[in-house]
């Protein structure tokens, strides 16, 4: 019970930081110094509760680093450390970290794809979950010859991927809710948990003409047409999931 109410993501990451300010509080009575090692390992015992690494880091760094910021030597108010917590949340809001971390698409990852992948002048391109537009930058070079676009959830992110990515459509909205039959290739840079979803959706979507990119993450059990490794270790995944029937998702 305790580890599924710890893993709900990502208000659990908040109580972890939560928990390790009153600890700190808490000890204040032993001295700084101890309420500080105590606070930090109380957030970093209650991070070990998750699987994924990122959340792991995320969790158990969120005290150290508040503390940091607000140099606790000064005597500043701990609650301060909720301020740029909140703008966070702004920019990056709950459904967000549900989903996937944001994470850029490095520089030239999709260098690749247009020999593999060849489209048509004015074929559209989806980059599904555009984050601050880097994937968008990246099919812009890729296909300068195509329509590019971006949808994002969160609203401020969107503003910046639509800045960052000046010939591209970006619009704030729902990946999920959105149909991909118009699109000749889709970009996704998700996280494994999310793959099968993505890969029922495009089946179900898809023209046998198009094509399904992914960064990092493979589709569980398909074979794909392509794929390539980056300089930094990441995957590239290339796959035509509109030849695959609707009633055949991945599981």
């Amino acid at each position: 019970m305790l580890k599924r109410w710890i893993t709900a993501w990502p208000l659990s990451a908040l109580l972890v930081w939560l928990a390790a300010w009153l600890t700190h509080t808490a000890l204040l009575g032993l001295g700084r110094e101890a309420a500080v090692a105590g606070a930090a390992l109380a957030g970093g015992l209650l991070a070990l509760f998750y699987e994924r690494r990122w959340r792991r880091l995320i969790a158990a760094l969120g005290f150290p680093v508040s503390a940091l910021a607000l140099g606790w030597q000064s005597g500043a108010p701990a609650l301060l450390w909720l301020l740029p917590l909140l703008l966070l949340w702004w920019l990056y809001p709950r459904r967000s970290w549900s989903e996937a971390p944001l994470f850029p698409t490095p520089r030239g990852a999709l260098e690749r794809l247009p020999g593999l992948a060849p489209l048509p002048p004015g074929a559209r391109v989806l980059d599904a979950g555009c984050g601050v537009g880097d994937g968008l930058r990246e099919l812009l070079h890729a296909y300068p010859q195509a329509r590019i676009e971006g949808v994002e959830w969160s609203r401020p992110l969107a503003w910046l991927a639509r800045w960052r990515a000046r010939g591209a459509v970006v619009r704030q909205g729902d990946l999920w809710a959105d149909d991909w039959a118009p699109f000749a290739l889709v970009y996704v840079f998700q996280r494994p948990e999310s793959m099968p979803r993505v890969w029922a959706k495009a089946c179900a979507e898809m023209t046998p003409q198009g094509w399904l990119a992914s960064l990092d993450f493979a589709v569980p059990d398909v074979a794909p047409v392509a794929s390539w490794q980056l300089p930094g270790g990441q995957f590239v995944w290339l796959y035509r999931p509109g030849r695959y029937a609707a009633s055949k998702p991945a599981n």
